[in-house]
Order: structure tokens, then C-alpha cells, then sequence
């Protein structure tokens, strides 16, 4: 029993499932276990941070998690309800590995972990999740290592107000100037994190949106990619006259962000727009992009004199990259956005602030800033269902091979004026197709021509 439970909500970079047919108290317990194993074995650390989002389930899932520590004989600092960048913080200043009880974007019925060691380095199938699981299955099945000699101790720590005074670190908050900004938090944590930050700029005038702390999210879901949830930020900012408009998903580690006009930027607009103000603090420095991102990407951040270096989607690779190449920021077109002076780690809030002094400098509204860096139109991630993932991706390859091709993740295809990617689903039978092209009529029967190709 406990084989398949965990075969089904072990993901390649952290674990998610259905509470509580899939993830309940029990689980929690065994990968508490299992993650204080893997601490053990590879590490010195003698506790571990644990923070939750505001799902009904996390007391309990804590609760659970958390006697599975202090069994192996290693203490836990409760940080009690917070965003996963948060906890991502307390890692990293206290040099302790962590656990983040989230589904993130995911619907009201999914809870889930994701687990970093120290520094907030993150821990995947490849990097130790797999241990994790094993052990946790040993426990499961009534196994498992013996408990320690004597237990860990737990205390509570509350770290939202230098957590706050750390993203204000990111921008010189005299750039923000006076700014009306509207934070749609989807009843997600950013309603507790969005505010201890913002209140701290004396010339922002916030307003929160489903600022309600509710796990059962009943207002839309807190998933800021799909267009149809950020419709009533959009309208709201519209209606309200504000200067920026911010969509946070359910965890507050991404943000999505929408111009004066109730215009959305892509991840891959904002993450150029946030290259170019990390160009401007650190000169020819390296930036990472992953290769789902619009070409205009690597194009701007040539323009400012920096390095752009191409990555596989995903933020363990791409924590990892930061690490090798000393790069100082990276971006994905899902609106994850990592910085170096963050630990490597993604923060929605540092990316709301960074934009907000680029719009503050510039002395105009959004709408200017983003115009140069919009250039190409592209398709958003299209899936498709397919029996044989692998078989498609070589008919699609061998239909395109008078044009330059890689593996780097999936299939890449650069046909000169148009690119596609095309890559399966860690997780489900699906394909998933991104395309850019010169203009939307283009784009449009580019993605016709292709998706006929991969459906017959």
C-alpha cells in the first residue's frame, strides 16, 4: 500500500498528492522519517524549519512530519503559516535544511512538501528524494530505521518580519516612488506575506484581493498561469487606476504581473525586464533563462552586456546552474524567478519589488517599460494526450530535420524565424508544445500545422 502511495506523490522535484487518499498523517510521519534519514546520512544539521501554507490539512501533516524528526533524534524549528520563499529564507540564514508544506498551484484538494537542505538547496529525485521514499516505504510497511538514543526538542519561531526586511534589501526603495499597486494572493499565503512587505514602503499604496487566508480557495484557484485567474485582477486594476497589478499563486513563490492597462505580462517579459535591472547592479554578469522562454530573453540580456545561458525547465537544475556558473539571476516562463543574493532561491515578492523600482525609475507606466522586451508572439504551453510520447517526438524530429535541433529537454527545433519545443509530461501521458513565432497569425498556423502532426 504505502509502495504505490508514494510512487504516485513522489514528482521530480517535490511531492504532491490527494488528501487524504493519497497524502495523510501516516505518510507525512514515514517522510518525516525518511527526510531526517537523508539529513543524517549527508549532513551535520542538527534541526530542521518547517513552515505551512494555509491548506486545512497542514497542522496535522506538520504535526505528523515533524514526530518523524524528532524520532531520529533531531530538532525542528516551527515557523508555523508562511510562503515556500519564506521558509526558503530560514533555511538559508539559519544553514538549516527545510520542509514547505504546499501544493502550491495546485487545487484545494492537494497538499504536498517541498524539501531543501541547507543554504535551501533543493532536494529531487536526483538529489535525495528517492532516499526519502525509501525510507519513508520501510516505515510504511512497519520498518525503518530504529529511533534515536533521545528524541529532538521543538521550538516556534516567527521570521515574516526579517524575512520582510530581506526582500526590501533587492531595490532602492526611493526607485519605487509613489505607486498604487493592487496583489491578487488567491486566499494563498501571500495574503499574510504580501502586506508584512509592503507596509514597509511608505509610498506604496497597497490593496489585497482575497487577502483571507482559505486553503478551500473559494474565490478562484491559485493558479496564476491559466488567464482565466487573473481576470478579476486585471479588471480591478483597470476599474481602480492602479500602476501594476500582482497575481501570486498559492505558495507566494511566483508571481505573475499585470501592466496599468489590465495587460499581463508573460514570465518570459518580466523575466527580461528583471535581467535587465540585475544587469544594471551587476555588470556582464550571467543569467539564466530556461528554454521554454521567448528568445527576447537571451536577446536582451546580450543588449545589457550580460551573459545569457540556456537551462532545462525546472528550478532544481536550475538552482544548480546558479550554483556552477555564479549567475546572479534566472528566470522561467512560468513565472519562477531566482536570485543569488536569495540563496539561488525563487521569490515572487523580490521579483514584485524589482519590477516596481524598473517602473519607478523609468518615470512612465508599465505599458512603456514592457514595450521593448515584447517582440515575438508565442503559444503558452499547448498539451496534448498522446499513447507513445517518445514516438511522436522522432516523427516530429524527422518531419523538421533540415533544421537545427538539441536535447537539451525534450525537442528543441530553431527554424530561423519560428522555435518550438516539444516535451513530455514527467508525470502523465501528455506532450507539451511551446512555439514562438514573428507575429499571432504565424504562430497560430505554425501550432496548427503541429499539433495535426502530433494528434495523427
Amino acid at each position: 500500500m504505502g509502495m504505490s502511495v508514494l510512487d504516485q506523490i513522489v514528482k521530480a522535484y517535490d511531492i504532491r498528492g490527494t488528501v487524504p487518499d493519497q497524502l495523510d498523517a501516516d505518510v507525512a510521519h514515514a517522510l518525516g522519517v525518511g527526510f531526517a534519514s537523508f539529513i543524517r546520512s549527508n549532513s551535520k544539521a542538527e534541526r530542521i524549519v518547517i513552515a505551512r501554507d494555509m491548506r486545512p490539512s497542514g497542522p496535522a501533516f506538520v504535526e505528523a512530519f515533524s514526530r518523524g524528526i524528532l524520532n531520529q533524534g533531531i530538532d525542528v524549528i516551527d515557523l508555523g503559516l508562511g510562503s515556500t520563499d519564506l521558509m526558503y529564507y530560514a533555511s538559508g540564514v539559519l544553514d538549516a535544511p527545510g520542509a514547505m508544506f504546499t501544493a502550491s498551484h495546485n487545487p484545494a484538494g492537494y497538499n504536498g512538501i517541498k524539501l531543501c537542505v541547507a543554504g535551501a538547496r533543493p532536494v529531487g529525485v536526483d538529489t535525495g528524494l528517492l532516499d526519502v521514499k525509501r525510507v519513508a516505504e520501510e516505515v510504511l510497511e512497519g520498518g525503518g530505521p530504529k529511533p534515536a538514543a533521545s528524541a529532538g526538542s521543538q521550538s516556534e519561531r516567527n521570521v515574516l518580519s526579517d524575512f520582510a526586511e530581506h526582500v526590501l534589501t533587492f531595490v532602492d526603495l526611493a526607485d519605487i516612488g509613489t505607486m498604487r499597486v493592487v496583489a491578487d494572493t488567491a486566499n494563498g499565503m501571500g495574503g499574510l506575506v504580501v502586506p508584512a512587505v509592503m507596509e514597509r514602503i511608505p509610498s506604496v499604496e497597497l490593496e489585497v484581493m482575497y487577502g483571507e487566508l482559505d486553503g478551500t480557495f473559494p474565490n478562484h484557484p491559485p493558479d496564476p498561469l491559466q488567464p482565466a485567474n487573473q481576470r478579476d485582477l486585471r479588471a480591478r486594476v483597470k476599474s481602480g487606476g492602479f500602476d501594476i497589478g500582482l497575481a501570486f499563486d498559492g505558495d507566494a513563490d511566483r508571481v505573475f504581473v499585470v501592466d496599468e492597462l489590465g495587460v499581463g505580462l508573460s514570465g518570459s517579459t518580466t523575466t527580461a525586464l528583471l535581467a535587465v535591472a540585475a544587469l544594471r547592479a551587476a555588470p556582464g554578469a550571467t543569467i539564466l533563462h530556461n528554454l521554454i522562454c521567448s528568445k527576447s530573453v537571451p536577446e536582451v540580456v546580450t543588449e545589457h552586456g550580460g551573459v545569457p545561458v540556456r537551462t532545462k525547465v525546472g528550478h532544481s537544475y536550475i538552482k544548480q546552474i546558479m550554483a556552477n556558473t555564479g549567475a546572479v539571476f534566472g528566470g522561467e516562463h512560468s513565472a519562477h524567478y531566482y536570485f543569488a543574493r536569495n540563496f539561488n532561491a525563487d521569490s515572487g515578492l523580490i521579483a514584485s519589488l524589482m519590477v516596481m523600482a524598473e517602473v519607478g525609475r523609468s518615470g512612465g507606466p508599465l505599458s512603456g517599460v514592457r514595450a521593448p522586451l515584447d517582440r515575438y508572439a508565442a503559444s503558452g504551453e499547448i498539451n496534448t494526450q498522446v499513447d507513445d510520447a517518445s514516438a511522436v517526438i522522432e516523427q516530429i524530429s524527422a518531419a523538421h530535420s533540415d533544421y537545427d535541433q538539441d536535447r537539451l529537454d525534450g525537442l528543441t527545433v530553431n527554424c530561423g524565424d519560428w522555435w518550438f519545443n516539444l516535451r513530455p509530461s514527467n508525470t502523465e501521458p501528455l506532450l507539451r508544445l511551446n512555439l514562438e513565432a514573428p507575429d499571432q497569425n504565424t504562430c497560430a498556423d505554425r501550432v496548427a500545422e503541429l499539433l495535426t502532426m502530433i494528434t495523427s
